[in-house]
């Protein structure tokens, strides 16, 4: 494709993956950011562009000259009341603004849609993608569930509550199923999405090799570190009153983990795979592949604290 590449969400989880494959494949990379003086600190040898998605009178700079667009933001992190409602005002100010700066096309990373009614977290990923989907220029949206790799919030909560809990109480809403996707596939996906034929927009779901219960991935996940924990169902414990214990265990983001926890009610199953095929990429990595990833990536990234607890559990813990 003609014409830089802008990429929003840069120095996101993923959107700092993807650079490095859009540059290998010769593409210039345009990269938005708020705080482009701390983004040039951190990547030197990125092309950096200061605004804000939320801002769109910054945008037609930003998007000068660009043949495609990745939206890779999400306004949950906040956590500010109303959230949701920006959110969907920011998806449909940048479609109207990648159609007037001549962009032919827009990839975004959204979540899957789930069986039973969405959180609000889940509402507002499938709404952001409906407004960029109705704007002017064809929009790829691709729906991902949990994704494992290093800086998801949801491997995080996985990933120690696996490695710092020899045993663990488990709610009902833990026996609904998802498609847990390694980060490595999803950059890979979204790369894919640039020379997918796209005559119009359309969405597909990026699904993992296979549905496992939530339970099935805490077990799955607690092997990889070759562990064994004591899981005791305990069906009345609700996902908000979950979220609680959760905070107390994980590193993640209380307000983050609440989100994604009351997403949980229903399974989150693709409706609509196929990409993989579609886009001429392998099948999808084993959760377990994902997770050694994922465990070797954040090696030494825990505090003296995390480091303790988790070699008291490992003392506890029966093996694998």
């Amino acid at each position: 494709m003609p014409g830089p590449i802008l990429l929003t969400g840069a120095t996101g989880f993923i959107g700092r993956r993807l650079h490095a494959p859009l540059a290998s494949a010769g593409l210039g990379v345009r990269c938005l950011t708020r705080r482009p003086e701390e983004a040039r600190r951190a990547w030197p040898d990125r092309e950096w562009v200061g605004g804000d998605v939320g801002e769109p009178a910054g945008l037609p700079r930003a998007l000068e000259g660009c043949s495609a667009a990745f939206y890779l933001v999400h306004g949950m992190a906040g956590a500010r009341p109303g959230w949701a409602d920006e959110e969907l005002r920011w998806a449909e100010d940048f479609a109207e603004a990648a159609g007037a700066a001549g962009v032919r096309r827009v990839v975004y990373l959204g979540g899957v849609a789930p069986a039973g009614p969405p959180s609000e977290h889940l509402r507002s990923r499938l709404e952001t993608g409906e407004a960029l989907r109705a704007g002017p220029v064809p929009c790829l949206e691709l729906r991902a569930g949990m994704i494992v790799g290093a800086g998801s919030a949801s491997w995080t909560i996985v990933r120690d509550l696996a490695a710092r809990l020899p045993a663990m109480v488990l709610p009902s809403w833990l026996a609904h199923r998802s498609e847990p996707v390694a980060v490595d596939d999803v950059v890979a996906a979204l790369v894919a999405g640039l020379r997918l034929e796209l005559p119009g927009s359309t969405w597909w779901d990026l699904p993992g090799p296979e549905p496992l219960s939530g339970k099935e991935i805490l077990l799955r996940a607690a092997a990889v570190m070759g562990r064994r924990p004591l899981l005791l169902d305990i069906p009345l414990v609700t996902p908000r009153l979950s979220s609680h214990w959760i905070r107390l265990v994980t590193r993640a983001d209380f307000g983050l983990a609440r989100e994604l926890v009351e997403g949980l009610k229903s399974d989150l199953v693709a409706s609509r795979p196929g990409y993989w095929a579609a886009a001429g990429l392998p099948p999808p990595m084993a959760l377990e592949e994902a997770a050694r990833r994922a465990l070797a990536d954040e090696a030494g990234a825990l505090t003296p604290g995390g480091r303790l607890a988790e070699s008291l559990a490992r003392l506890l813990t029966p093996r694998a």
